[in-house]
């Protein structure tokens, strides 16, 4: 069995459980146990069984018991949590998943005294601290090394990560090393990450109460990062929390903190805009990096690298950057906009830094996870030559700690010169960032908060997305991020519109039209609106289905709100649905408010056409042409309406005019048509085979289309009985 299969078959039971289908999910369970040998598992799996069993005869005999619902309830979680240590004994034995390697040769490395392994941290760590401060920073015994007790804490994170479950008397050494004032914040930062592995690895109540505890905390390192793994873990077990009111209850004390609101709603967006990095890669890569590239002859000429390293106190654009840029339109915009998100937190360097993974430091997995710190042991060799340049870096809030961690390898072995231009360069642009991050703290005092959790979601991005045994691990950022949809999550959503209306407009800005219409029915559920209506119907536009979107539009009308954006609307979703002359009266209705619009009349020339109204739709598109000269889209219409109408000149006129444009397949296919009309085969002929042949028109297709034509044609006088053998003749030429 793949793990992809055992996954499966445990996620069947989680949900069988969840729905309180326990029949199925004991019969499933069953066969995991039994065709896996677990027979460790089989006396639990019975006893499970015949409670239940016991439990249904008595409820059919009506029998009362005022405690049924709770033991109903804790069936359940026994059932969960067999279930949990079935797929986790099955997964140990047979999974080749790196994961599963790492946790079977660890199995041996566990720590007994958890209590003590961290008093042990503690002390070395107080003295340490007193050895530093006294100026001291030779250590001379191989066991006070900093880089021993950094791989100490390397082996605490494993423990906690391939641990199953926490005791008590585990939960309370954890707690006191998360309030430990000797414990650097960066190393009890690197302990959460192993939490939230853990977690997610193997549900337990007690490593999600850990959390809750952390979240607690007053450093905004540990309390961020906390919520973060919250978020996952409440998205990945939402199916069974609701039979643990202890977690759930301690959510809703939460709840009531209008700081929790206001982050949790931060980390939500910040998920939801993760899932943005590759298609900002894309544009980046296709789009951004080729057209640098072109023009990168003419930077050197036209601006002076080391004059970019004087203080500058003008805040004017350089009027020579258009100057570069002129031959490349668009590319400003799009550097302004790639700045814009880069400052709203979007990935922006995942594609620049994907490639400096390979380091040594890359191939222990907990370094994916360590926050970056100047003091960090596998820093050293870095240090001892750049620490300007280290501390740049350790100061800007737009790279991640797992990018920072690859820009310090990736400049070991720069020339000095080199070093010292980066140093300066570096220096001043985080003197300046770190100045509107200063501002930004004054207006916005969350905005701390904001950089360290975006930071920490996008190391985890880098995890799950550039890890060499990525394939092995469930990839979080798959995950749909529909909280609105999670049974615990949205509770707290719901309670508050505003963030539920906030997460919305983000899904909707990004173009995620099927969570955004989601929350937008749930809000209107509370609020009638009609620019809910409006945004419902838009997004069931955007997602093809016009007849909700024209409900949805209609509905809207009766607010009066943007009528004239409306009653556009109501007459597209007409035209979609095949339905021109309900269109038609709708365009009509909008002409009315803006007579001058070119595309209403555009539109309503279309539905005129549809309509077989073909000197009707002439009239608006000569009308277009008039007002919008030169306006090369209504040459096509006009051209159609004219052969159609009987004006083959002026069809041929503007057929002429696109074939001399830009061409498409119709356009030739077209012009054969008006000059079989006008008589003349041989051109005809030829236009038929320029359809075909320039224009990756198949000769099926075309016939297809011909087919349709076929009626239009005889009208405009084509012999019908000449038409097969004008077709064989095309055949001919297509074929030489």
């Amino acid at each position: 069995m793949t793990d992809s299969e055992l996954k499966r078959k445990y996620d069947d039971v989680c949900q069988y459980l969840a729905e309180r289908k326990l029949k199925p999910a004991f019969d499933l369970l069953e066969k995991l146990v039994t065709e896996n040998s677990l027979g460790i598992y089989y006396d639990e799996y019975r006893n499970l069984e015949e409670t239940y069993h016991f439990m249904l005869k008595y409820t059919v005999e009506g029998i009362n018991d005022p405690e049924r619902q709770e033991v109903y309830r804790k069936l359940i979680i026994s059932v969960f949590e067999l279930a949990d240590k079935v797929y986790e004994a099955v997964r140990l034995r047979f999974s080749p998943s790196f994961e599963y390697e790492k946790k079977r040769i660890f199995k041996n490395n566990f720590i007994t005294g958890l209590k003590a392994y961290i008093s042990e941290l503690e002390d070395y760590y107080l003295n340490y601290n007193d050895t530093i401060s006294a100026g001291n920073e030779d250590i001379k015994d191989k066991n006070q090394d900093p880089g021993v007790y950094h791989q100490k804490m390397h082996r605490l994170f494993y423990h906690i990560w391939f641990r199953d479950k926490i005791d008590q008397a585990e939960k309370e050494a954890i707690l006191e090393f998360f309030l430990s004032p000797v414990i650097a914040v960066p190393y009890k930062s690197f302990i959460i990450s192993a939490l939230i592995l853990s977690l997610q690895r193997f549900f337990d109540k007690e490593k999600f109460s850990i959390l809750f505890e952390i979240f607690d905390n007053e450093e905004e390192q540990l309390k961020q990062r906390a919520l973060t793994g919250l978020v996952i873990n409440l998205y990945k077990y939402d199916n069974r929390l609701l039979n643990y009111p202890s977690l759930t209850g301690r959510l809703k004390i939460l709840d009531e903190n209008p700081a929790f609101k206001h982050d949790l709603e931060r980390i939500i967006i910040q998920f939801i805009r993760s899932r943005e990095t590759e298609k900002l890669q894309k544009i980046i890569r296709d789009e951004i990096i080729p057209e640098m590239i072109r023009i990168s002859p003419n930077l050197k000429n036209k601006i002076n690298l080391e004059s970019l390293m004087e203080d500058e106190t003008d805040d004017d654009k350089n009027p020579e950057w258009e100057e570069i840029f002129k031959d490349s339109p668009g590319l400003m915009d799009k550097m302004e906009e790639f700045s814009e998100l880069q400052m709203e937190g979007a990935d922006v360097f995942m594609g620049s830094f994907s490639m400096l993974k390979s380091y040594p430091f890359f191939n222990e997995t907990a370094n994916w996870f360590i926050p970056f710190f100047i003091e960090n042991p596998e820093l050293s060799d870095v240090i001892d030559e750049s620490d300007k340049f280290i501390e740049a870096i350790n100061s800007a809030p737009i790279l991640c700690n797992s990018d920072k961690y690859s820009f310090c390898f990736s400049i070991q072995n720069l020339p000095k010169d080199n070093m010292d231009f980066m140093v300066r360069g570096m220096k001043n642009e985080m003197d300046q960032f770190n100045e509107l991050k200063k501002d930004e703290e004054i207006i916005d005092p969350g905005r701390r908060s904001e950089f360290i959790s975006n930071q920490y979601i996008q190391d985890l991005y880098r995890f799950y997305k550039l890890f060499p045994r990525k394939a092995d691990f469930e990839d979080i950022f798959n995950w749909r991020f529909d909280f609105h949809n999670k049974l615990v999550l949205s509770d707290i959503l719901k309670e508050d519109p505003e963030i539920l209306r906030n997460i919305s407009e983000y899904y909707f800005a990004k173009n995620y039209f099927e969570e955004a219409k989601e929350i937008y029915e749930y809000l209107l559920q509370d609020k009638k609106s009609g620019e809910l209506y409006q945004k419902i119907a838009f997004c069931h536009q955007k997602l093809g289905n016009y007849e909700k979107a024209l409900s949805a539009y209609l509905k809207a009308e009766l607010y009066d709100l943007n009528r004239l954006w409306n009653l556009k609307k109501i007459a597209l979703c007409y035209r979609n649905l095949k339905q021109p002359a309900k269109a038609l009266e709708y365009y009509k209705s909008a002409e009315l408010l803006d007579p001058e619009n070119l595309n209403n009349q555009l539109n309503i020339g279309h539905c005129l056409l549809e309509l077989d109204k073909y000197d009707e739709a002439l009239k608006c598109y000569f009308k277009v042409e008039y007002l919008s000269p030169g306006n090369k889209k209504v040459w096509r219409p006009i051209a159609w309406c004219s052969f159609l109408t009987g004006k083959k000149e002026q069809a041929e006129k503007y057929f002429l005019k696109l074939i001399e444009d830009k061409p498409n397949k119709y356009d030739y296919m077209n012009m054969g048509h008006v000059q079989w009309s006008l008589g003349n085969r041989k051109e005809a002929l030829e236009y038929y085979a320029k359809s075909v042949s320039e224009s990756g028109f198949s000769e099926s297709e075309f016939m297809d289309v011909f087919d349709e034509d076929l009626p239009h044609l005889i009208k405009q006088g084509v012999d019908k009985d000449d038409v097969p053998i004008m077709l064989d003749q095309l055949r001919y030429v297509i074929e030489d």
